[in-house]
């Protein structure tokens, strides 16, 4: 079946917003990084139980279509890309090329975790389907983006992993802008923390199907199912966005994306590149990462944040 995926939007950079935000600094109990293996990580929360009232049952709802996203596009190593730029990138060349930063043993942070579009957020129970009201949005930070954020900070630290997790809403109530405000927010603590090395904004993904589908990407490690990822890595080949260091931050794309699928196989969709910049001129660290689609549950996106967490940290203790 033919899927139509979200359309990429460019960041908009027309308004200055001066709020202040909240943000959680995480700092690692031990410098020294942890010797033993990267394990699949157990899930703590307990499962929720679908209630068997329907509190919609005047409303239309629609089939959740799950799938695995597999083979597509061009096969490096591993896993696959999809190329939109189509430049003719050697990929394998720049895999095998260092990252462009280098990882220290020090407590201080060198990992920032945000949100542009914080209030993203997921169904709450995998059903099989979701109503016509569905609003894929909400301003609790235990349910949107916050929260699977928050599991890949909480996955870092426990490896040894300096962290920020900027918590600051940038979406709510105005949605236009929000890659400004993030902007703001990225500069802020990279001015106050200079050790940062790494610079992810975690988002969800949508994906609509046919007559009111959707589609919500799985896998399954130790039989529970999580949300596949989709790594962005952008470009300037054209010299639009002031990006010129964008093929450290693929190398840095596709070192994760080779790891992800080495520890959890199936974890990611193929790395979308392209012609964008986002906000990943700010660090050579710097990527976008979609978990899930909107249509996946909430506990598959934060078991998800918390597998992410434990890849991020074998590459930065790895490569960096």
């Amino acid at each position: 079946m033919c899927y139509m995926a979200a359309a990429l939007a460019m960041p908009d950079r027309e308004l200055e917003i001066s709020s202040e935000g909240e943000a959680q600094v995480l700092i690692p109990a031990s410098s020294q990084p942890p010797q033993s293996q990267v394990v699949a990580a157990t899930v703590d929360e307990p499962d929720h139980s679908y209630e068997n009232v329907d509190l919609h049952e005047n409303e239309t709802h629609y089939p959740v279509l799950e799938t695995t996203f597999r083979e597509s596009g061009v096969s490096v190593s591993n896993f696959y890309i999809k190329d939109a730029l189509g430049a003719g990138t050697d990929f394998e060349s720049q895999l095998r090329l260092p990252l462009g930063f280098d990882f220290e043993n020090t407590t201080e942070p060198q990992v920032l975790i945000f949100h542009t579009h914080t209030t993203e957020s997921y169904l709450e129970y995998d059903e099989g389907y979701y109503h016509e009201s569905f609003y894929p949005r909400n301003e609790d930070e235990t349910k949107n983006m916050t929260s699977v954020g928050k599991k890949i900070a909480d996955s870092l630290r426990e490896k040894g992993i300096g962290v920020i997790h900027a918590t600051k809403v940038h979406d709510s109530p105005e949605y236009s802008g929000a890659y400004d405000r993030s902007w703001d927010t990225i500069t802020k603590y990279i001015e106050k923390y200079p050790s940062i090395k790494v610079v992810l904004d975690i988002h969800r993904d949508s994906i609509a199907g046919y007559d009111g589908e959707k589609v919500k990407p799985v896998f399954e490690v130790n039989g529970k199912k999580a949300a596949q990822i989709m790594i962005m890595a952008g470009s300037d080949i054209y010299d639009q966005y002031g990006f010129e260091d964008w093929e450290y931050n693929l190398r840095f794309a596709l070192k994760l994306q080779e790891c992800a699928e080495e520890m959890y196989p199936g974890m990611t969709r193929p790395l979308y590149f392209g012609d964008f910049a986002y906000n990943m001129p700010i660090s050579r660290g710097s990527l976008l990462i979609e978990v899930g689609t909107d249509v996946n549950s909430l506990q598959e996106a934060q078991y998800t944040g918390k597998l992410l967490g434990n890849v991020l940290a074998k590459v930065l203790q790895t490569e960096g």
